[in-house]
């Protein structure tokens, strides 16, 4: 029976209890009541469409092992690293239409004493949620608690022996290292094999046991083969449509510099197309179930918006890298749900709106 080769170092398992509050862009609300100090009144706004372009990159690092030059001849291994370089690239992208106020569409919901419309939500900044029913943002997302082991990685220096160090060339380090190699992988198969006397005794020591020498391996060959690193970003760029686009420059991007302006003529354009897709029929059923409840005048009601949908492509030069389909209010209506739908006080009328958009997504009774 063989007997197990462990090159000596520190392997630390660090246990990290990470606490993950995933929130994103948490939409804070508030709740606003009929009362006589604001005449029964609150006063809204309906959002306009900004793009939110999510450019995700990353940058590569790449460093050459000391014994490169010697990779092929101990190990047979060709495809290696030679010199220290970096570069980025474009991973994807994606667009997102999200609404904010505008400001010239401030309107009035009119929380008269003889209905049942006794509050609106609101968002922070004054978009309209819900009238006369709860509501709950649905971009918030429960709290969690997760627990991740992390290794560190090993340096190659903990796995130097005593004949390594006494090497008198880089020539002659080279082919100490590839024969360390080479008695960790005979270790492993002895192991797998059972051909080794002092193989471990249970599954978790085995498998710690494989991991410590697949780790020492890892870390020896890259001082032939190189090693490399990626570190990834998220880049957020913002677009307020005031009609089409065709070709608009959002940024460039380089492969050696990363993102760059757009009058950086180093790197490549990243361009956006957004056409309005004309509709008669926008499909809207909440729209037809209501049509009946709008005033007359246009003027007496709750003003709501009927967004319009665009279809959206971004280019990295000549290739297409993203296509949707996108809400945008400044390509819809508006139109008014009729007050006198809050005045059945037998059949209770709860409005829910899409705030993000300003149309309605449902009313119940």
């Amino acid at each position: 029976m063989k007997r197990l080769f462990i090159l000596k170092f520190t392997l630390s398992v660090s246990l990290l209890l990470i606490g993950l509050c995933q929130i994103s862009a948490q939409t804070k609300v508030v709740k606003r009541s009929a009362a006589k100090s604001n005449n029964y009144g609150v006063n809204y706004f309906l959002p306009k469409s900004v793009l939110t372009i999510n450019a995700h990159i990353s940058k590569v690092e790449m460093k050459a092992g000391p014994y490169h030059k010697y990779a092929e001849k101990y190990l047979g291994l060709t495809d290696v690293v030679t010199e220290n370089k970096s570069f980025y690239e474009l991973e994807s992208l994606d667009v997102i239409s999200n609404g904010i106020p505008d400001k010239d569409k401030s309107y009035l919901v009119e929380l008269k004493s003889g209905t049942v419309a006794p509050f609106v939500y609101l968002t922070e900044n004054g978009l309209i949620c819900t009238i006369n029913a709860e509501y709950a943002p649905e971009d918030n997302i429960e709290k969690k608690e997760t627990t991740s082991f992390q290794t560190e990685k090993l340096n190659p220096e903990a796995l130097f022996t005593e004949e390594y160090l006494q090497a008198g060339s880089t020539n002659k380090m080279a082919e100490v290292a590839a024969k360390q190699i080479y008695k960790i992988r005979e270790s492993r198969m002895d192991i797998l094999t059972g051909n080794s006397d002092n193989a471990p005794r249970d599954g978790v020591a085995m498998k710690l046991v494989l991991q410590q020498l697949e780790e020492q391996e890892k870390a020896l060959v890259e001082l032939f083969s190189g090693s490399s690193s990626k570190y990834t970003q998220t880049v957020k760029f913002e677009i307020e449509p005031k009609g089409e686009m065709d070709k608009e420059i959002v940024f460039r991007f380089s492969k050696y510099l990363g993102i760059v302006g757009v009058d950086d003529l180093s790197g490549v354009p990243v361009y956006m197309n957004l056409k309005k897709i004309e509709s008669s029929d926008l499909n809207n059923s909440t729209t037809q179930t209501n049509k009946k409840d709008k005033s007359k005048d246009g003027k007496e009601g709750v003003v709501y918006n009927i967004p319009g949908q665009a279809s959206t492509e971004v280019f990295y030069g000549v290739k297409s890298i993203y296509k949707g389909t996108i809400p945008i209010t400044q390509f819809g209506t508006t139109q008014v749900l009729a007050n006198p739908i809050f005045e059945d006080k037998k059949a209770p009328v709860k409005v829910y709106f899409y705030p993000e958009t300003g149309g309605i997504k449902k009313i119940e009774q």
